[in-house]
């Protein structure tokens, strides 16, 4: 049966309700950004609207409609999914591609004298807010704000979700709440502001030791937060909160109030008041409820750089994290390679096997993020997921793909590994082993405290392009503690813009993750955590290296060897020979025997 044609009637239905809505209320453009009020990557269901109106399930897009045209902004991650599932909707899939215009951008152009575009304001960053409304109001158009067309459009709207938060505690907690706010207002001093208004839910979690379970595969929850000179604000529904720990925070001075409450604290805020907020993360929606005298003190948000630079009592937490991870890896992969040949393996069972093998370590919470198992074709797609309803067998000869994660009490992993099936094709072992030099070229470097993390991607690119080859998504991106696994400020991608806060400062936690997408016939990407550490000081300044945390082997089946030069050799040898130190204790059987196997020298 083909499902996709009936969702996208489904979806031109929408559309076309959403115009007469448009046209009733004189909106000329409607902007539907992948958001919510707290500008998170991974989304409730209550704001996953962009996903409802267009039939686009990638975690990231923007759509646009207008009287006579819809299209979803998505970059070279979701291209191939999106032609699929837009296919027959009405909706075109419109690349992002360097050089070309954004959904933003896309609205400026567009726009006409006295023509008025519309976005929620409770989901759109006031950075943004003011960059469109700006070019807008050069071609004589305005930005409307007031509006959520989704809150009459969408029958069946998904509630707010109430899972109970708790308390991240020591010993994996190390440091208590009272020092973390001791030294944010010591920044806020230093800033001039006398108040702080937090919306980033990572944030939050972070300075509070507190986690939930309200957004899938990131232990945070829906809240704000608000730092005033002698007061401390919490924003949450309070059903969420059990009387024991709602009598803890209160004795530390935190008062608790209903999520639902915040407009009204703002509007509360003193006119006088001087109000760090971080215009990239916190929307234009929230901050009208202010009062127009209150002087907005912009920067980034201190628990954001904070909580980057992990303390060396975490980093250790973080080490064991990556064992008991490794180990059920090597549980995992001995699995798999008994299984192929003998027994039906799908994309489906990875996730399902993978899963269980995490599920039984110390520590373990959740995974980080939706498992991608992509066996040839589907490894092409960054963002690939297997479904009930489409998935592959793993069977003959090829490339599996495997890039999961599993959120810890010490720490959050992120791995990709690569498995060949049957026997892999030498034009698929020149991918992978290409890859593989772009890991270990970055993964060597030392490179001067404070770089912007940007100007690192070359490195691992060099290798890549050297031969001709590309990919389209970012090198590598900071991970948290018992965090998001997605988190800033550093990012290693020379896509993105090399501000200061993007500087590399030790305790920092990054992936690198380069890659090679060969659409329709087999993707590559091999994946390693990293850890800024100090590298030493000469009369040039103080220099960083990287610390693998990552413990897992490099299937060398894949690669092909003597096109490694011998310092690559050296550093494959060194790190499997860690890999097999750190886990040979905590393996036995057959897991251990893989191990030993995978980690044999080069």
């Amino acid at each position: 049966m083909n499902t996709q044609s009936k969702t996208n009637g489904v979806v031109a239905q929408r559309l076309a309700q959403a115009r007469a809505l448009m046209s009733r209320e004189g909106i000329d453009a409607w902007l539907v950004p992948s958001a919510d009020p707290h500008l998170s990557e991974y989304l409730p269901g209550y704001w996953q609207g962009r996903q409802w109106l267009s039939g686009f399930h990638g975690s990231v897009g923007t759509l646009i409609v207008t009287q006579d045209f819809a299209g979803v902004w998505a970059d070279s991650r979701y291209w191939e999914q999106a032609t699929k599932e837009l296919s027959g909707s009405g909706i075109e899939l419109v690349k992002l591609q360097p050089g070309q215009p954004g959904p933003l951008e896309w609205l400026a152009e567009q726009a006409k004298a006295d023509s008025v575009v519309a976005v929620d304001g409770a989901v759109l960053a006031v950075a943004s807010s003011r960059t469109l409304a700006s070019n807008l109001y050069a071609k004589g158009a305005r930005l409307r704000t007031d509006l959520d067309p989704l809150t009459e459009l969408w029958d069946g709207r998904p509630t707010l979700p109430t899972q109970a938060i708790y308390e991240h505690v020591a010993p994996q907690a190390t440091q208590l709440r009272s020092d973390k706010l001791t030294r944010l207002r010591g920044v806020l001093a230093e800033r001039g502001a006398d108040w702080h208004f937090l919306a980033t839910l990572d944030d939050i979690g972070w300075l509070f030791n507190l986690r939930g379970e309200d957004v899938s595969y990131n232990p945070v929850f829906i809240s704000f937060a608000l730092i005033g000179p002698d007061s401390v604000s919490l924003f949450v529904a309070s059903e969420k909160v059990n009387p024991a720990l709602r009598k803890t925070l209160e004795s530390e001075g935190i008062t608790l109030r209903e999520y639902t409450s915040i407009g009204a604290a703002l509007r509360e805020v003193p006119r006088e008041a001087r109000l760090l907020v971080d215009p990239a993360r916190v929307t234009c929606g929230l901050l009208d409820y202010l009062d127009s005298e209150v002087t907005l003190v912009e920067g980034l948000n201190p628990t954001t750089l904070f909580k980057s630079q992990k303390s060396a009592a975490d980093t250790a937490h973080i080490r064991q994290a990556m064992e008991q991870d490794g180990a059920a890896l090597c549980e995992f992969f001995a699995w798999l390679e008994s299984a192929l040949g003998h027994e039906p393996v799908s994309e489906l069972t990875i996730d399902e096997k993978l899963s269980a093998a995490r599920a039984k370590r110390p520590g373990y919470v959740s995974q980080s993020f939706a498992t991608i198992a992509g066996f040839n074709g589907n490894g092409a797609m960054p963002h690939y997921r297997a479904t009930q309803e489409e998935h592959s067998q793993i069977e003959g000869d090829g490339l599996l793909l495997i890039d999961s994660g599993g959120q810890y009490l010490g720490g959050t992993t992120d791995i990709t590994r690569m498995v060949p099936v049957g026997t892999p094709t030498a034009e698929q072992k020149r991918d992978c082993t290409r890859v593989l030099k772009g890991v270990i070229a970055l993964s060597r470097a030392h490179f001067p405290r404070g770089i912007l993390s940007p100007l690192l991607d070359a490195i691992a690119r060099a290798p890549i392009w050297a031969e001709g080859v590309n990919y389209g998504h970012g090198t590598g991106h900071g991970v948290g503690y018992f965090l998001n696994v997605h988190e800033g400020p550093q990012v290693i991608a020379y896509q993105a813009p090399a501000t200061p806060q993007t500087a590399m400062q030790p305790g920092m936690i990054t992936s690198i993750e380069p890659g090679t997408y060969r659409p329709g016939q087999w993707g590559v990407r091999i994946e390693n955590l990293v850890i800024n550490q100090e590298a030493g000081k000469t009369e040039f300044g103080e220099f960083l290296k990287l610390e693998t945390l990552t413990l897992c082997p490099i299937d060398t089946r894949c690669i092909e060897v003597s096109v490694l030069t011998q310092e690559e050799r050296d550093w494959l040898n060194a790190y499997h020979a860690e890999v097999k130190a750190r886990l040979s204790p905590l393996l036995e059987g057959a897991p251990l025997a893989w191990l030993n196997t995978r980690t044999a020298a080069v």
